[in-house]
């Protein structure tokens, strides 16, 4: 008869008791600030926090009226936020105001602060729930197609991130790349989405053409109805998918905004826009902030954030295409490496002071890439 294995955890007598009540209430905190998000989601889409905003202090009836929405559920929002820091109420006119400070993280006018926003990201990812639950168990992920209203929300995300400081902040990285964008060049965008950025640049640079590619007919479809809305001449939306794009030496500059990591086939993607590039082409890539080491990344100030959409989405949507399922944060090491093995050269990381979220990746093909591809064109 085998001795008794020794219990993995400490006896309960021996627990420090105090310990245990501080990890409780910061699960609570967890939970309660869970619940504030899926709010300030609801409060993004139906403009509340925009209508309140640019009102005095107002009953939940007049802010319902003022919004056109219901004042029962317009009351049980204004609790929840009251509740959670974010509304303030007067008990006495039981009236309700959102502070200009706190406005200034939540309306639209706040845009490219408007944090509101991010929060729908709980709600799309959450609908899939159950889908990541089986992957959990099969292993082969979660396809795009079940992801409801994910281009939609990366589309505003794209709007207050990548176009917001492209004129600024992102342009002005590569030397000289504006006043040839005002010359003319060829510019690709992998993984384009509805093309929010490639729209922005087709209406500033009028004499460069835009092509933008991405796996989704849905978005490409809407780019294409935005560009003809606008009345763009300069700019192209093709549904390809972007490890079997084959264009050869068709362009000047190729970007790609988040879009390489969550891909099925990466190193042949990256392959695939070395490729696309001419000789004295460049590569402007922008991904996640983040090291490969698991370890460095312990104090990312939104590390938690970031494996979660990798878990929830960006590592299983790769997978759901035979993937490796890198996720968001495979990290500057790992891109580095894989850059090199594409067959890019002078490689510059950057990060912009306003942007804790992301690195730029600038790189340029290596002259023997480069004599590859043009053998391999003749």
């Amino acid at each position: 008869m085998t001795a008794a294995a020794e219990p993995f955890f400490q006896e309960t007598d021996t627990l420090d008791m105090s310990a245990v009540e501080a990890f409780s209430q910061r699960l609570l905190n967890c939970y309660n600030g869970a619940a504030i998000a899926l709010m300030i989601s609801i409060g993004h889409r139906t403009r509340l926090f925009d209508m309140i905003a640019r009102m005095d202090p107002a009953t939940s009836q007049e802010i319902a009226d003022e919004a056109g929405l219901s004042e029962r559920y317009v009351r049980e929002w204004l609790a929840a936020l009251t509740t959670g820091g974010i509304i303030e109420h007067n008990p006495a006119t039981h009236r309700y105001w959102l502070p200009a400070e706190r406005a200034a993280c939540l309306t639209r006018e706040a845009s490219p602060n408007n944090l509101a926003s991010v929060a729908q990201w709980f709600a799309v990812l959450g609908g899939v729930e159950d889908k990541v639950v089986d992957a959990f168990r099969h292993g082969l992920g979660v396809p795009y197609s079940a992801y409801g209203r994910f281009h939609e929300v990366m589309a505003e995300e794209s709007g207050q991130t990548v176009v917001a400081g492209l004129d600024d902040f992102i342009l002005p990285l590569v030397p000289c790349l504006e006043d040839r964008l005002e010359q003319g060049i060829d510019v690709a965008d992998v993984g384009c989405g509805r093309g929010k950025a490639l729209l922005h640049l087709a209406k500033r640079f009028p004499r460069s053409q835009f092509t933008g590619i991405d796996v989704s007919l849905e978005a490409t479809t809407a780019a294409t109805a935005e560009a003809a809305e606008l009345g763009l001449r300069n700019i192209t939306f093709r549904r390809v998918d972007a490890a079997k794009w084959d264009d050869r030496g068709a362009f000047d500059l190729v970007l790609a905004f988040d879009a390489i990591h969550d891909q099925p086939a990466p190193g042949q993607v990256l392959e695939n826009i070395r490729s696309a590039l001419r000789p004295t082409g460049m590569f402007l890539m922008q991904d996640i902030a983040a090291a490969t080491c698991l370890h460095d990344n312990r104090n990312h100030p939104v590390g938690p954030f970031v494996y979660t959409i990798s878990c929830m989405h960006c590592m299983s949507v790769s997978l759901a295409g035979g993937g490796p399922g890198l996720g968001a944060a495979w990290g500057k090491e790992l891109a580095l490496s894989m850059l090199e093995d594409a067959g890019f050269e002078q490689i510059r990381v950057e990060q912009l002071p306003h942007d804790i979220m992301n690195y730029y990746y600038i790189a340029v093909p290596s002259q023997e890439a480069a004599q590859n591809g043009q053998a391999g064109d003749g």
